[in-house]
């Protein structure tokens, strides 16, 4: 039985007089209102994880795996130990310690639910620069068997047309310097690899380098940047590092949007709870991980993360579903003048649009995909776009389009020109990027670019005028596909249409499957 109003904001004063802080202390306080915490002995656990990187991701992802896992009695010896090097890092640093290193985390279902819980799988946090040699030390002990990574695409330091390691950096080139002086390193690279140099003098069993971050081969990336650093610094440790070091691939998935005080004033005002710096995510959590380690493991898969020898088919269904389906609905979401995805999603056109370039384009681009529910995964898909608790920001997903594009969608069309399968509605999505880097949606209100070449790309939008296919002429992020005479006819009747009837209309006729 729901309560009435007088009652419901009886209980909400009564919490604000009260409100608890998060600490180990106040649990079973914490726990009487609705709010799960751990149930297993914290001082019983051990360290097995360092990670690189601590943010909302992270703690939605797989510092909770290893909490269920430590609640089912599993994970006791893996306990998680932050590390940041980065000054921002010292607000986490901050955060934590306050309050014994435990956090919330907010589940926001579409119907409004909260499904609260307190994670303790984080036992410690180090700071670089506080301590420089205790991070290393930390690092060459034996029982640390992993060092995982959510360091941002940008904290693997790859040149962008490359794809090589920028060697140049100041940063790398002053540890690099450092480490040959016999001193103590400042960034990722310096502490992984003076710790595994450290592990092999000693005899120590390397740990694995477990990246969680979301990028394409993510495995193969860390492998790559940090033996890039490790030659740098000592060649041989660089072969060493290549034939003893595991870098399992990783294909992770949860919206997990940044922290505001509207969150933590919710904590407070609905369950009477202070979190310095509480965690929300959407419901949805998908973690599929690739069984290469250098010394153990936890069972993660007893905690709903698929476990698997190839991790790149599943990869591509994200890439290729739900990453290429984000910038189907940011650009003409944007065009039409919606901010939010849920806003643009209650356009039922928007909808059926975007299940049909699932259905159509996307899943005939895929490999087998063992263990998986595609109709159902594209079901979810439209149901995590169209949740309004998320807020997610269109602008976020139509942000950085030069990387993603070319990474997700123009794959697809390739793979859909060599097979024969239809290209029509991934055409229409390249037509919708090049009318969104006009710069302005179809009220005449500017868009702020969020792009590395945001300008190249306004201007040579802007030619289009003269040059219909101007946009897409920019082999560095389309490759041939202006000579691909079945691609071109359905990108110019979407960018004449989006010109002609604007964005609304476009859609409505795409979701429709009537002609451009």
């Amino acid at each position: 039985m729901s309560k009435s109003p007088d009652s419901a904001h009886a209980d909400r004063a009564r919490l604000a007089a009260d409100v608890l802080p998060l600490h180990g202390s106040n649990l079973d306080r914490i726990a009487a209102r609705g709010v799960t915490v751990p149930d297993y002995d914290r001082s019983a656990v051990t360290p097995g994880i360092v990670h690189f990187g601590v943010g909302g991701f992270h703690r939605a992802h797989m510092a909770m795996v290893v909490d269920d896992l430590m609640s089912a009695g599993r994970a006791a010896d893996w306990g998680i130990v932050g590390a940041g090097v980065l000054p921002h890092d010292v607000r986490m640093r901050d955060a934590l310690a306050g309050q014994d290193h435990l956090y919330s985390l907010t589940l926001k279902h579409p119907d409004g639910t909260r499904e609260r819980r307190v994670i303790g799988s984080i036992i410690d946090y180090r700071y670089g620069p506080d301590d420089p040699q205790g991070l290393i030390d930390l690092l060459g002990d034996p029982r640390i068997r992993i060092v995982s990574l959510t360091v941002t695409e940008g904290g693997y330091n790859v040149n962008p047309v490359t794809g090589e390691f920028i060697s140049e950096e100041p940063m790398i080139v002053a540890d690099v310097a450092a480490l040959a002086a016999g001193a103590l390193p400042g960034t990722v690279f310096g502490y992984v690899i003076e710790a595994l140099r450290r592990r092999r003098d000693a005899g120590v069993p390397p740990f694995t380098v477990q990246s969680c971050d979301n990028i394409s081969e993510n495995g193969h990336v860390a492998k790559k940047m940090f033996g890039a650093f490790a030659r740098l610094v000592d060649p041989e440790l660089a072969d060493w590092i290549d034939v003893h070091v595991a870098f399992p691939n990783a294909m992770v998935d949860r919206i997990t949007p940044a922290t505001t005080d509207d969150d933590r004033a919710d904590l407070r005002d609905e369950v009477g709870i202070e979190d310095a710096w509480p965690v929300v995510a959407e419901p949805f959590f998908q973690w599929v991980l690739e069984e290469r380690f250098t010394s153990g493991r936890p069972p993660y898969e007893m905690a709903g993360v698929q476990v698997v020898d190839d991790v790149r088919p599943y990869e591509h269904m994200k890439l290729r579903l739900l990453n290429s389906g984000h910038q189907g609905l940011a650009y003409f979401g944007l065009l039409a003048g919606y901010t939010y995805a849920h806003e643009a999603m209650e356009n039922p056109d928007i909808a059926v649009y975007l299940r049909r370039y699932m259905d159509e384009e996307g899943t005939p681009s895929l490999e087998p995909l063992p263990g998986i529910d595609l109709d159902g995964y594209k079901d979810s898909l439209i149901e995590r776009f169209s949740n309004p608790e998320i807020r997610d920001t269109l602008a976020r997903l139509g942000a950085e389009s030069s990387d993603r594009i070319p990474k997700w969608l123009v794959p697809v069309i390739g793979d859909n020109l060599a097979s024969g399968a239809p290209v029509e509605v991934s055409a229409a999505i390249c037509a919708s990027w090049a009318r969104y880097a006009e710069g302005s949606d179809e009220q005449g209100a500017a868009f702020t670019i969020v792009d590395r070449f945001a300008d190249e790309l306004q201007q040579v939008a802007s030619s289009q005028a003269e040059d219909i296919l101007a946009f897409v002429r920019q082999e560095q992020f389309f490759g041939a596909l202006a000579d691909e005479s079945r691609f071109t006819e359905h990108y110019l009747a979407a960018l004449h249409s989006l010109h002609e009837r604007g964005a609304k209309e476009t859609v409505r006729r795409l979701a429709a499957g009537e002609r451009l």
